[in-house]
């Protein structure tokens, strides 16, 4: 039997230098289909970025802790089907 659930796909900015990350986050953001996520995978708690999104896109989005540190956090971002 084969699975249907798709995994999202990890995206690590921790290559990027600090100044990049947040404008390669808020473009795979807007790049997102109603549904779909991606992982943020960093190096330090990403909610000032949570905070920005929220603020800037309100309700349109999902944010699910996956790891929390110390040395790498996870979290899932999605764009809710009824920000469409």
């Amino acid at each position: 039997m084969s699975e249907t659930t798709q995994t999202p796909k990890e995206i690590d900015v921790r290559t990027l230098i600090p100044a990049q990350r947040h404008e390669k986050i808020f473009q795979l953001v807007a790049a997102l289909a109603p549904g779909a996520s991606f992982v943020l995978v960093n190096d330090h708690d990403p909610k000032p970025l949570y905070y920005q999104l929220e603020a800037e896109h309100p309700k349109q989005f999902s944010w699910t802790y996956l790891e929390r540190g110390p040395a790498v956090w996870r979290v899932e971002i999605g764009k809710l089907a009824k920000a469409a």
